[in-house]
């Protein structure tokens, strides 16, 4: 009878531990899903915001003119041209600035900073018309070098008023849309409510 007992015992024991190991084995498989899930979120996020970019088209006329004086300034030289500027301007995000994190327990991406667009190149193309050069003030091989810096100075000062600017942060809320569609389809939420986002943008994330 005893040893009925101690077999019976036996049993239940034996599948008590066995059902232990089980669960431990199946959330421990369950924690490091859901760790590789947040790990491909956040991947799938960078990979989202590394496409946010805005490019727009300048073509601005720029007056050239630099004087040299000699002989203790008795003398002056005047050299100049009207310089075409076309140039290709590229507003985007720093992916460095983009803070977010996985709350594996909440399945939840939370977006705690998403940076301001910035300039990220300024690719200038010029045309000289009219070049005038002085009698010892004329243009040499170098000056092309410091006409294309002053061109992107010109371009980025042109900037602002062009739109490209609020073009680029509507972008980002599209990304955030998208973010949040990407975030969803394996049940997980994505938390933006840190984003500092203009009423009117906030309408287009509520739709």
């Amino acid at each position: 009878m005893d040893s009925i007992v101690e077999v019976f015992m036996g049993l239940i024991l034996g599948a008590i531990s066995m059902y232990w190991m089980f669960s431990l084995f199946r959330k421990k498989k369950s924690k490091e899903l859901t760790e590789h899930q947040s790990t491909v979120l956040l991947e799938k996020i960078k990979s989202v915001c590394k496409l946010i970019s805005v490019e727009g088209d300048f073509a601005e006329i720029y007056k050239y003119e630099n004087t040299k004086e000699r002989f203790m300034s008795l003398v002056s030289s005047k050299k100049k041209a009207l310089i075409v500027i076309n140039a290709k301007a590229q507003i985007g995000y720093d992916l460095q600035k983009i803070f977010m994190h996985a709350d594996n327990e909440k399945k939840k991406i939370i977006l705690s900073n998403f940076p301001e667009p910035q300039v990220i190149s300024i690719e200038p193309e010029l045309e000289f018309y009219d070049i005038q050069n002085g009698l010892f003030n004329a243009f040499t091989p170098n000056d092309l070098t410091s006409l294309n810096k002053e061109a992107k100075k010109h371009i980025l000062e042109k900037i602002p008023e062009s739109g490209l600017m609020d073009t680029a942060k509507r972008e980002a809320v599209e990304a955030v849309l998208i973010i949040e569609k990407i975030v969803e389809t394996i049940g997980w939420k994505l938390d933006y409510t840190a984003l500092e986002i203009p009423e009117k943008q906030k309408k287009l994330l509520n739709q």
